[in-house]
């Protein structure tokens, strides 16, 4: 005990001291502080060295953060042979293998969604000049010409990369809700940043906004219920009150319900993506990138904790209903993927579809379940990422080529661009020798190993129409004939380049040899179940 604390614990009456592990806890400290020194360079530093030392800034803090979880991760202390980890903060953070494989991989995808943003904000500015300023006003065309660019951009993002890795490690409701703010706000700022096609950038960021609110209300009301139910908000605690039966079961199944609804907003289960394919789409494609892949993992260790550890006694109350959602996911995903002509709205929707691949492993309450889910989420955010960088290469005159049709004769264009993202697309479709193929298998497994073989069948499904779509895209591109007027090819600047590289690399080794991955996968699962 400190001597403050011991002084405390002798007045009578007194608050003790709390007691908080801030060397486990440091990862997350670190980005925060990162974007904290973030805000300080916006208030100090002169406009033009700002976005250079923005960079350092960003760049420093997620390696720091990330040579730090691995440090963690080797303690002999904290994950020690028969250890279920610690739980730091009073409780409030759970420092386990899950939350540190989680927060490896976010803070891996965050740093190459970076690179993007980096380019995105320099050799052709993605981002708004100023974005107070009314589409199409004076104002406006005085910010571009002046070659303003919103390097807030980056303190937002750590801002909102802490609290993605805040909110899988949350160990009770209230500090899951906190982390659920933190990492929601900043996204919704970035998200209407877009320098072109300011209107839809807008209409993005005021529908994720409204519905995010709405969403965070329900999840709000759920811990409320569960509260009434277990009279504490502790993961730990409400799963103990629902073994031993001794609260109410309208509470208990109204708690689950709301905060499920909350969960699976932002992971962009169906009936709650209707906001996907809209911010996806009218975002800065760099942020799209940071939201599909860095938000996605984050949502679903958020939902692997909650169900696994607070509702991990009653899989068979809330199974059948996420049976129900999983379903839907896949089916709708794949099948109004079909229908589109906007690449980005294409990939949203093969978005929703994959969460619907991931839900499967999720059904199955299993070690192997969490595992697999782990491996997919790693994998996929890579191959997103590198998917979404190429986008940003295939230019027209007002910007991205967004249309379908102007990608119709990329592959003689430029086979190099083509053929990278065909490759990001076959791992979409769950193609062999890529990343996307052991994932999808190893989820399937794990739902099979659990008695779900009909979900399974819907998955296998799901994944027969989906790729039909991308195939539809691979096709446009190399059998097609380029207009004339066809969009330009850019070169990718360094970071831009790194961070198609790092997703090709991955896609394809992860294909290859998935297991190294695999392992720490395994590892990791082995230790969410112990209470």
């Amino acid at each position: 005990m400190t001597p403050l604390a011991a002084a405390a614990a002798t007045v009578p009456g007194a608050i003790p001291a709390p007691s908080i592990e801030y060397g486990q806890l440091a990862p997350m400290l670190v980005v925060f502080a990162g974007a904290i020194i973030g805000v300080l360079v916006e208030a100090f530093v002169p406009r033009p060295l700002r976005r250079s030392v923005h960079l350092v800034v960003t760049f420093g803090a997620l390696l720091a953060a990330f040579i730090w979880t691995c440090v963690i991760a080797g303690s002999s202390t904290i994950f020690a042979k028969g250890s279920a980890g610690h739980v730091a903060a009073m409780g409030a953070v759970a420092v386990d293998r899950p939350t540190l494989f989680i927060q490896g991989t976010i803070l891996v995808l965050a740093f190459v969604s970076v690179l993007l943003i980096a380019d995105a904000s320099h050799d052709v500015p993605e981002f708004a000049g100023q974005a107070a300023a009314v589409p199409g006003s004076a104002e406006e065309r005085a910010s571009l010409l002046a070659g303003f660019v919103h390097t807030e951009i980056y303190p937002l993002t750590l801002f909102s990369v802490g609290g993605m890795m805040l909110f899988p490690a949350s160990s009770d409701l209230l500090t899951m809700f906190v982390a659920l703010e933190v990492l929601s706000l900043p996204l919704y700022l970035l998200c209407g940043l877009a320098r072109r096609r300011r209107l839809l950038s807008h209409e993005a960021a005021m529908k994720y906004f409204l519905l995010g609110a709405f969403s965070s209300a329900f999840f709000l009301f759920g811990i409320a219920m569960l509260y009434g139910f277990s009279g504490s908000v502790s993961l730990g605690k409400i799963a103990s009150v629902a073994a031993g039966n001794t609260g109410s079961d309208t509470l208990l199944f109204a708690g689950i319900a709301l905060t499920g609804v909350g969960l699976l907003f932002k992971v962009g289960a169906v009936p709650f993506q209707s906001w996907k394919p809209d911010v996806y789409q009218g975002a800065p494609t760099p942020i799209t990138a940071l939201m599909a892949s860095c938000v996605v993992v984050s949502a679903f260790g958020a939902l692997l904790r909650v169900f696994y550890v607070a509702f991990g006694n009653l899989t068979w109350d809330w199974r059948p209903a996420m049976w129900v959602v999983a379903v839907l996911t896949m089916v709708v995903g794949a099948v109004i993927a079909i229908t589109q002509t906007d690449v980005k709205r294409l990939l949203a929707y093969s978005s929703i579809a994959h969460a619907g691949f991931i839900l499967t492993a999720v059904i199955a309450a299993s070690q192997q379940g969490l595992s697999s889910s782990l491996f997919y989420l790693a994998s996929y955010g890579l191959t997103t990422v590198g998917a979404f960088a190429v986008i940003t290469l295939v230019r027209d005159p007002g910007g991205e080529a967004d249309h379908l049709s102007r990608w119709a004769g990329l592959g003689k264009r430029s086979p190099m661009v083509a053929g990278l993202f065909a490759l990001f697309l076959l791992a979409f479709a769950g193609i062999p020798l890529t990343s996307g193929f052991i994932g999808k298998f190893a989820v399937f497994q794990a739902a099979i190993a659990s008695g779900a073989t009909a979900l399974v069948i819907v998955g296998v499904v799901s994944s027969a129409v989906a790729a039909f779509f991308y195939v539809r895209v691979i096709v446009l591109m190399f059998f097609s004939e380029p207009a004339a007027d066809g969009p330009e090819v850019v070169r990718a600047g360094l970071f831009t380049g790194i961070a198609v590289a790092v997703g090709t690399v991955a896609t394809v080794f992860l294909g290859i040899v998935p297991e190294p991955l695999l392992s720490l996968a395994n590892h990791a699962a082995t230790q969410l179940f112990v209470r």
